[in-house]
């Protein structure tokens, strides 16, 4: 049973389905992150993403897109990253899927973990979509990482860090970050 009357709004994600959606945003959290649960097998359904939407509303949703680089682009991962799917993260997969959910969360999943940098080419990629917000998780390990994702992102790409912040025991400064981001 999920908590009511939580005063600081929150996102959650983790074994989010139409099942469960609204038990979270009723709680307090303003969005629900969905990962796995889009797909029916390795092909995203459509009529998931509906029901979600009917749920909750669209505006109370983030799609966890996880993806891997691949020969023929960045080929979204399920399942904890170890089931490669038939989609691709393309400007035109994020155009049409916007309808269905108000943010995208991407996960760099080659990079995570190996304090090597982001991957570029996908921040560029992202950086030429002008829809919804998206925000990019994949090893973003130094102020340099944040400035070049700032510069191929076109200002449009929003960042998550994670282990590298000094909250973590990490190297990276919370109150650095929020000076550079603000």
């Amino acid at each position: 049973r999920i908590a009511a009357n939580i005063s600081i709004p929150f996102t959650v994600g983790g074994g989010i389905h139409d099942g469960n959606e609204k038990e979270f945003i009723d709680a307090g959290a303003s969005h629900v992150i969905v990962t796995s649960y889009l797909f029916d097998g390795d092909i995203l359904s459509r009529e998931k993403m509906e029901r979600l939407c009917q749920a909750v509303g669209r505006e109370h949703v983030v799609f966890d897109l996880s993806c891997k680089k691949t020969g023929k682009g960045y080929q979204i991962m399920t399942n904890r990253w170890q089931t490669a799917t038939s989609e691709y993260v393309t400007v035109e997969l994020l155009q049409e899927l916007e309808q269905y959910c108000d943010e995208f969360l991407i996960h760099a999943v080659d990079v995570e973990g190996k304090s090597e940098g982001i991957e570029q080419e996908l921040v560029a990629m992202l950086g030429t979509y002008e829809g919804n917000a998206v925000t990019y998780a994949g090893e973003i390990h130094s102020m340099e990482d944040l400035s070049l994702l700032r510069e191929l992102g076109n200002g449009r790409v929003h960042a998550t860090i994670g282990s590298a912040l000094d909250l973590f025991g990490g190297y990276l400064f919370f109150d650095d970050i929020v000076k550079f981001c603000s």
